[in-house]
C-alpha cells in the first residue's frame, strides 16, 4: 500500500470525502460521527500522513495501541476497524489482502441491566415532568431512544391502538402497540407539538429534516403537520448536515443525563440508560409468558438469537432455582457476625 512518499495530509478534504460517501450510502449520523472520529485518530496516530501511503502493518499498530494502551472495549476496537476499512474501500475502493486477514476481538455481549417493575414505576415517578412521557414510552413500547425521539406525528395511530417504528436500526419499519396509559398523555403532547409547529411556520421557518427521496417527490411535505416531530426540541438549532436553521427533535443527551438524575434519585444502583428501559421490556414480556418471536418482532431484532438473551436474565428464570446451599444438612442461615473493627492509630508512621 505504501507508495514510498510520506505525504502530509490536510485532513480536511479526506473527512469531507469521507462523509460523502457515508451520506450517500445512507448511513446514520451518529456512524458518520463515529467513522470520521476513528479516521481523524488513526490519521494523527501516524503523524498525518495520508492513509494512502499506511497498510495493515499501520492499521494493526494503530488498533494495538488502542488495545493494550489505551485499553478499549473491544467494541470500541471493532467499531475502529470498522471504519478504516470503510475508508479503504468505500472511499478509497480498493480491496487488499491484509483487509480480510487483520485480527478482530472476539465479541463481548455484557447480560443487559434490567430493572424490576418496582424499580421502573420508582424511576418514572422521579423522572423530570418533561421527560417522563419518553421514558413510558420507551418502556412501554421497547423503542430504542432514536426511534423514539425520531416519531412523527402521523406515526401515532390512535384508531389503531400502534405507534409506527419507521427506519429503525437495519431500515426496517416495524409496529408496536400504544398503551392504554398513554394514549391521554401523548394527544397532550401532539397539542403541544402543534402549537410548536404553528408559530413556525407563521415565522417561515425551514421545515423539519425529511428523508432527501421524500424531499424530491413531495417538496411540501417538511413543512406539513403530518410530518412534525411528535417530541420536538423547544428550541431552534442549526442542522448538522445541512446546515439549515430549524427545529430538531428532543436532544438524546438531554434525556440520557435526566434519566440518570431520576436513576439516582429512585434510589437504583444499577446504571440506568435509555436502552435499560428496552431491556427491561422485553425481559417484563417473557415472565409474562409473551412468546420469543413476538418479543423478537417488537423489537424489531433481525435474529431470534439476539432477543435469547433475555431468556438468562429473567427474574423467574433464576429466583426459582434454590441454590445447592439450601439442602445442606443441619444448616441454618443464621446472624451475620462480624469480628470488631480494628483500633485506627492516628499517628503516622514517624510518631507525628
Amino acid at each position: 500500500m505504501k507508495s514510498g512518499s510520506d505525504r502530509l495530509l490536510k485532513p480536511t478534504r479526506l473527512l469531507d470525502g469521507l462523509r460523502e460517501r457515508i451520506r450517500y450510502d445512507r448511513y446514520s449520523m451518529r456512524t458518520e460521527q463515529a467513522y470520521v472520529l476513528w479516521v481523524r485518530r488513526f490519521v494523527r496516530f501516524h503523524g498525518r500522513r495520508h492513509p494512502r501511503d499506511l497498510g495493515g502493518p499501520e492499521v494493526e499498530r494503530f488498533l494495538t495501541h488502542l488495545a493494550t494502551v489505551e485499553c478499549v472495549a473491544s467494541s470500541t476496537h471493532r467499531q475502529a476497524l470498522a471504519a478504516l476499512l470503510y475508508l479503504y474501500r468505500r472511499v478509497f475502493g480498493v480491496e487488499l489482502p491484509w483487509m480480510s486477514s487483520i485480527g478482530r476481538p472476539r465479541a463481548h455481549i455484557p447480560a443487559p441491566v434490567v430493572l424490576s417493575r418496582d424499580e421502573v414505576a420508582r424511576l418514572l415517578a422521579v423522572i423530570e415532568p418533561q421527560h417522563q412521557l419518553i421514558a413510558s414510552v420507551l418502556y412501554g413500547a421497547g423503542l430504542r431512544l432514536s426511534e423514539c425521539l425520531t416519531l412523527r406525528v402521523k406515526d401515532v395511530d390512535f384508531d389503531r391502538g400502534i405507534i409506527i417504528v419507521r427506519g429503525g436500526k437495519g431500515g426496517r419499519d416495524r409496529l408496536v402497540m400504544l398503551p392504554l396509559p398513554l394514549r391521554e398523555r401523548l394527544r397532550t403532547q401532539l397539542a403541544h407539538a402543534r402549537v410548536l409547529w404553528t408559530q413556525d411556520r407563521s415565522i417561515g421557518l425551514t421545515a423539519v429534516a425529511v428523508p432527501p427521496s421524500l424531499a424530491r417527490k413531495y417538496p411540501r411535505a417538511a413543512e406539513s403537520w403530518p410530518w412534525f416531530w411528535l417530541f420536538p426540541a423547544e428550541t431552534i438549532a442549526t442542522d448538522p448536515r445541512s446546515g439549515a436553521y430549524r427545529r430538531h427533535h428532543r436532544y438524546a443527551q438531554t434525556f440520557g443525563r435526566a434519566l440518570a438524575r431520576a436513576g439516582a434519585g429512585a434510589g437504583i444502583i444499577k446504571h440506568v440508560t435509555a436502552h435499560t428501559l428496552r431491556h427491561s421490556f422485553a425481559t417484563h414480556l417473557l415472565e409474562s409468558g409473551v412468546d420469543i418471536r413476538r418479543i423478537q418482532e417488537l423489537l424489531g431484532h433481525s435474529d431470534v438469537s439476539t432477543t435469547m438473551i433475555y431468556t438468562h436474565v429473567r427474574s423467574s428464570h433464576v429466583a426459582g432455582t434454590p441454590s445447592p446451599l439450601e439442602l445442606l444438612p443441619g444448616h441454618a442461615a443464621g446472624p451475620l457476625k462480624l469480628p470488631p473493627p480494628a483500633h485506627l492509630d492516628r499517628k503516622t508512621p514517624g510518631g507525628r
